[in-house]
């Protein structure tokens, strides 16, 4: 960047002639780094032998690079930024990707037509919130590429696009750390390095790794190929839940390929953190986590009881009932979302299961995985934060003068943290409720309308009733998908990042809006 010493700051404009304008900045560098993801998608479109989706992709790609590049080089960040701008920031990044992710869907022949563009822009906010609800009728009929592209969309919103930016920025202070924490699911960002930029590449370095580790895991699987192992590993370590087949995980019929993207969810729906520490010397970190070790004792419950419950009301073989049960289970606990619904047989698709079952998972999908890990839903921790806040109020009714601390072990929880736990849970639930009620007066029934809405809050993927896992979303009107998919993004950005950025445009609007004069 060059600089001219005798530039004179002017309004917003500063010495080196670029504007202080930190979304812009922000977004410009988020659509730049689509573009590497763009080019690979267009790549393996080309080459395929059914190549129709390429100049799509290739047409994305330039949009992005130039509208990133012009936003990027003609704004700048400053150093101090207020907890508006942060939230501000974050939330139209994400809009931003979910517009320009949609586009190689409305440009391509076969996806969506200009028409259908609420289509697109459901798939896209889908991808990139880590959802997995599709309202693709035939998955399977489109290119590799533009398949591609469409795991890549929830690879990049795993560990986030904000982080993915904060990597390059480095001399962000604090107001980067709460950058990474207003995107990151969880009420904190533990910083790993002095420099905030150091802290988000090393979780990104971490995020990269395990995705190349799932897939050579599951290349090593007889029968799955480079391309289906490296798909489902870019949406498994971001707990996505896309696949390039219509029948999920099933198309690929194995037990082996099951049991590794099962174990790559659990952990990927874990603290990145606490695996960063754990990897570098302190293996002990989980033990001192106790939402880590609860979340495991979730999983493991769940799958006993799912298992014991086909096996014995549904009458399916044990073998069969433990395979099916551990699989749903540990892909709801992680907002996974796969399906493994098998051609030859099997008992995958759990809107066929008996009615406690299928309260198991309500309660998994409502729950979600670990905080600072790429899972969705209230997390755990907030759950315990939650119950022992409930277990206090009880408590003070029969000593209402002691002092009674929220714990979590013998760790005393500061009670700004309780705060925002009982906020977020209590606004969760509001936002829920009145999106159940919303998506059922747009034409679905109660089942569906609740399934879908909190899956799509807790960027789960599959829902109940008629948006089970051998369906789509196309079970739902047009105008309930549009609400489903903002309800996505207010899931994926833990509600607080979206609200506020209505509330600032609203605060705008009324601060320059014209004002009657009343005569004298």
């Amino acid at each position: 960047m060059s600089r001219r010493s005798g530039d004179v700051v002017v309004g917003l404009v500063a010495e080196n002639r670029r504007i202080v304008a930190p979304t812009a900045h922000v977004v410009g560098l988020a659509l730049l780094f689509l573009v590497p993801g763009l080019a690979v998608s267009a790549l393996i479109e080309w080459g395929s032998s059914a190549s129709r989706d390429a100049d799509a992709l290739v047409v994305t790609m330039i949009v992005s690079g130039t509208v990133g590049l012009a936003l990027w080089r003609t704004t700048r960040i400053p150093r101090d930024m207020g907890r508006r701008s942060i939230f501000s920031i974050v939330a139209w990044t994400w809009l931003a990707c979910s517009v320009v992710g949609a586009l190689p869907y409305v440009l391509s022949d076969t996806m969506f037509t200009w028409h259908q563009w609420d289509g697109a822009l459901f798939e896209s906010i889908s991808g990139f919130s880590c959802t997995g609800s599709t309202v693709l009728a035939d998955i399977d009929a489109h290119g590799r590429g533009i398949l591609m592209w469409r795991q890549l969309t929830q690879w990049y919103g795993g560990m986030g696009m904000v982080v993915l930016a904060v990597t390059v920025l480095p001399f962000l202070g604090v107001g980067g750390l709460e950058l990474m924490g207003a995107e990151a699911p969880g009420p904190s960002s533990d910083r790993l390095a002095p420099r905030v930029s150091e802290t988000a590449k090393r979780l990104w370095v971490l995020y990269a790794g395990l995705t190349v580790a799932i897939a050579l895991a599951l290349f090593a699987v007889p029968g799955v190929g480079v391309y289906d192992a490296f798909a489902h590993a870019l949406t498994t370590s971001a707990t996505g839940g896309f696949s390039p087949y219509g029948a999920s995980v099933g198309h690929l019929d194995s037990l082996a390929a099951e049991l590794v993207i099962a174990a790559g969810l659990l952990v990927c729906a874990m603290n990145f953190t606490a695996h960063y520490r754990a990897l570098t010397g302190d293996p002990r970190v989980y033990l001192r986590m106790s939402d880590q070790i609860l979340y495991l004792k979730i999983v493991a419950g769940a799958t006993a009881v799912v298992t014991v419950l086909l096996w014995v009301e549904a009458e399916v073989a044990f073998a069969t009932a433990l395979r099916d049960g551990l699989f749903n289970v540990v892909s709801l606990a992680s907002s996974g979302g796969f399906g493994n619904i098998r051609a030859d047989g099997g008992f995958g698709d759990f809107v066929l299961w008996p009615a406690a079952a299928q309260i198991v998972l309500l309660g998994l999908m409502l729950v979600g995985g670990s905080i600072g890990s790429t899972a969705g839903g209230l997390k755990v921790y907030r759950v315990q934060v939650a119950s022992r806040q409930i277990a206090r109020s009880l408590r003070s009714l029969s000593h209402p003068r002691a002092v009674l601390p929220v714990k979590l072990g013998s760790t005393a929880i500061p009670e700004p943290v309780v705060r925002r736990a009982l906020g977020f849970t209590t606004a969760f639930v509001l936002i829920a409720g009145v999106g159940i009620m919303v998506v059922t007066a747009l034409g679905a029934d109660l089942v569906t309308a609740t399934g879908g809405v909190l899956s799509a809050m807790s960027n789960m993927g599959p829902a109940l009733g008629e948006a089970g896992p051998d369906s789509t979303f196309l079970a739902f009107t047009r105008p309930a998908r549009l609400v489903l998919a903002a309800l996505m993004l207010v899931g994926r950005l833990e509600i607080f990042a979206v609200v506020l950025m209505f509330a600032s445009g609203f605060q705008w609007l009324a601060r320059h809006a014209p004002r009657s004069r009343v005569s004298p």
